[in-house]
């Protein structure tokens, strides 16, 4: 009976978590975007290194303490005077007092090093999330196109049954009711190619969010007020400024100029002198007779300090030097391109913006006269006073018109989002 229970107990189980798998995940954005962050491989990765970057900084930091160290031996001599067991024990440390100022130096080092790596996660999770910004905005303008195209199929369908009936009744030729099959099959395979566009997207999304690709994704759209609100687009100047405040890539720079003068420091530590702290306790028996007298008489204790002057070492350290000033004047030159290349970034997608915002606006328009348009066509074609390839030509003339209007309001959508991301502001604005 016990067993009986049990299997009804595993196979519920499985049942349950058989439908907790088949359920599909529904992500609007901001959940995307928390998702990757939780799940990224790339990004774990990065932590990773930042904790092991952590703990080099605090390793760095003990170098300024003492190091103790035990000592034990033991052996035995044979010679023509006889046998002998002797051994020593001891205990020393060491403490550097003055290195040149080069444990500070590294200990700065480490420092920069650690919070360098935490913004290369910054920058990693801005570029991360632009990418998955852009696999969104594509699969919901497809999903937008192709609801748009299940009306325009449904609209061919009623054409070709007219078609038909006028065919039969001899009020068409037959290579108009043909265009008009024709039409239908290319619009349904428009629905066919958009589809399996919306799924191979799914897919690239899957991938940046490091999801299994058999599980099930839906995307939510956002709210349609959305547009109104990305309208209200900043200055080329403000966008430049807060740009330049933000920008992980200029921070980092920054980082590397500072922790190239520690390098430097470093290097100029070898030209100084370096002061060092010993201490420590011995002692030792020469036989096992009177151990305990032994170790007393013998016990001795140490403590000295030693100071090391450079004096000549060929060059080696004067070179290091000049090597390290080297290496920071390119790294200030690379920070100061760096300054540039952002700089002309923003300006670029500053002027992709609003190219892609006065097409969506002129793209709208557009799109909505060749809709009234062709569904004036679609009612004048009911009453015969158009022929077939006239209502195809005002079809294919509004689906062009669709086309476009739907690529410009996406690609406005990820310019906006992606000055954004620029600025500092993120892609969801709380």
């Amino acid at each position: 009976m016990k067993i009986k229970l049990l299997f009804i107990f595993l196979m519920s189980s499985f049942v349950i978590n058989a439908q907790d798998d088949s359920v599909p995940l529904r992500f609007t954005l901001e959940e995307c975007l928390k998702y990757a962050s939780s799940n990224s491989h790339d990004r774990r990765s990065m932590e990773l290194a930042n904790k092991s970057q952590q703990l080099s900084y605090q390793q760095s930091k003990e170098q300024r303490l003492p190091s103790v160290n035990a000592s034990i031996s033991e052996g035995f001599s044979n010679n023509a005077a006889g046998s002998n067991f002797s051994g020593n024990i001891g205990v020393n440390a060491g403490m550097p007092i003055y290195q040149g100022g080069q444990i500070n130096a590294t200990i700065k080092q480490q420092q920069l090093s650690t919070e360098q790596s935490s913004l290369e996660i910054e920058r990693y999770d801005d570029e991360l999330s632009i990418q998955i910004l852009q696999s969104f905005l594509t699969i919901l303008g497809n999903e937008e196109l192709l609801n748009y195209q299940e009306s325009v199929l449904n609209s061919s369908r009623e054409a070709m049954k007219q078609g038909k009936r006028k065919y039969e009744l001899g009020s068409i030729i037959e290579s108009d009711y043909l265009l008009l099959v024709a039409q239908y099959a290319s619009d349904t395979n428009n629905i066919v190619d958009t589809q399996i566009e919306i799924d191979n997207n799914l897919m690239n999304l899957k991938v940046l969010l490091s999801m299994d690709p058999l599980a099930e994704l839906e995307i939510i759209s956002p709210d349609t007020a959305i547009m109104q609100e990305l309208s209200d687009f900043p200055t080329l100047d403000e966008s430049l400024e807060m740009s330049l405040a933000y920008s992980p890539d200029l921070k980092i720079s920054s980082y590397d100029i500072d922790i190239a003068k520690q390098s430097l420091r470093v290097a100029k530590s070898n030209l100084y002198p370096s002061v060092n702290l010993s201490a420590g306790i011995n002692t030792g028996h020469h036989n096992f007779t009177n151990m305990g007298n032994q170790f007393s008489n013998q016990l001795s204790e140490q403590i000295g300090l030693s100071v090391s002057i450079p004096i000549y070492n060929r060059g080696s350290s004067k070179l290091r030097v000049k090597q390290s000033e080297i290496s920071l004047e390119q790294t200030e030159l690379s920070h100061e391109q760096k300054i540039l290349s952002v700089r002309q970034t923003i300006v670029q997608e500053y002027k992709n913006m609003i190219s892609t915002y006065n097409k969506y606006n002129v793209s709208k328009m557009t799109k909505d006269a060749y809709l009234k348009s062709f569904e004036s066509y679609n009612v004048q074609f009911q009453y015969g006073t158009i022929t077939a390839v006239e209502l195809l030509q005002q079809q294919n003339s509004y689906l062009n018109a669709l086309n476009n209007f739907i690529q410009n309001k996406y690609s406005f959508i990820l310019q906006r989002k992606i000055l954004d991301v620029y600025m500092g502001k993120g892609i969801i604005r709380n």
